[in-house]
């Protein structure tokens, strides 16, 4: 099922670049990435960890995504960390994502733990989602 964990990982990416409250917290173009460059500035987003797992039934095939989306942050208190935690969740929970070959059946927004790095000044929102998709 990794084919549909990348067309998910595409559709989520295109959901977020084109949100335009997303577009106002991490720029235009956003600041989104799956891998961070070394000159990331601040704040940006990524598409981290996911796990898939077999979600079929009796007479249909599935897969459940478990995703993490991270939001890192350096400005003062918690504010932007926490807005743009919100701009995601806005553009993701309950969202119609076109998913190449497959259906959403599902895309919800599971919880939010905004923590500050080691290094005293970062922000760290993870936020967890779950998806449910099924071939086409």
């Amino acid at each position: 099922m990794s084919s549909a964990s990348v067309a998910l990982q595409q559709a989520i990416f295109a959901a977020l670049a084109a949100d335009e409250n997303i577009k106002d917290i991490v720029d235009d173009p956003p600041r989104i990435f799956d891998h961070v460059p070394r000159s990331g500035a601040l704040p940006y987003i990524v598409v981290g960890d996911d796990r898939t797992r077999d979600w079929s039934t009796a007479t249909e095939p599935g897969s459940e995504h478990a995703l993490t989306i991270h939001v890192w942050s350096r400005a003062p208190g918690r504010k932007e960390a926490r807005v743009a935690a919100d701009a995601v969740t806005a553009a993701l929970d309950g969202a119609a994502l076109a998913v190449d070959g497959h259906t959403l059946v599902d895309l919800r927004w599971l919880d939010t733990e905004v923590v500050k790095e080691p290094d005293g000044e970062t922000l760290h929102a993870r936020l967890r989602f779950r998806a449910v998709l099924e071939p086409n």
